[in-house]
């Protein structure tokens, strides 16, 4: 009587295991795209500010082109984005310590860049060349950029944490080493990212 209750057993345990097993792989390769896709945003954030730093030659060999630019705001420009462009970090590993390295060096080049843009506010001749109209239009859609980019960054590890969090996902993510990411966090009295403002 004991071997046939065994027996019956058996296939329930199987089906059993077999659920778990499909659940598991399931979970794990879901797990690994929301962890691709944080490191997918976090890359093209690291774009977006590249492409703030790109621009500030631009910006200074506009201001230089005038005769009466200020050496002193454009050398400040200079050295903040050679600081920014120091600030290499893997795309990999986004991290708190990360964030705030970057953002203190994002901080810098706007405010260095907003520094030259009130400069250039007093020459009404600079301020309407067609060079400067056109490095604004590029600097301004940059800075949407860099705020879709951010939010989709956060959104990005929202979504991952979600899935490290929830049970029973919480099991399976635990079982392989994934663990919940931290976003970027508005510092107290910072409501908003740096950005450049014309």
């Amino acid at each position: 009587m004991a071997t046939t209750q065994n027996r019956r057993l058996w296939p329930i345990l199987l089906i059993i295991l077999a659920i778990v097993a499909v659940y598991t792989g399931i979970t794990y390769n879901k797990l690994v795209r929301e962890d691709e896709n944080v490191k997918l945003n976090w890359g093209n954030l690291q774009n977006t500010y590249q492409r703030r730093i790109d621009l500030v030659p631009s910006l200074a060999a506009v201001v230089k082109a005038s005769s009466d630019y200020e050496r002193q705001t454009l050398q400040e420009l200079t050295e903040a984005r050679a600081r920014a462009a120091q600030v290499t970090l893997s795309a990999g590993l986004p991290s708190q310590e990360n964030y705030y390295r970057q953002e203190q060096a994002q901080a810098a080049v706007a405010n260095s860049t907003n520094r030259v843009i009130a400069v250039i506010e007093k020459y009404p001749d600079l301020k309407s060349a067609k060079s400067y109209s056109d490095l604004q239009s590029q600097l301004e859609g940059t800075e949407r950029r860099i705020k879709v980019a951010r939010n989709d960054f956060n959104t990005a590890v929202a979504q991952y944490n979600k899935l490290v969090r929830s049970f029973p996902s919480s099991l399976v993510a635990s079982l392989f080493g994934y663990k919940p990411k931290e976003g970027f966090k508005s510092k107290a009295g910072a409501e908003t990212a740096p950005e450049i403002k014309f």
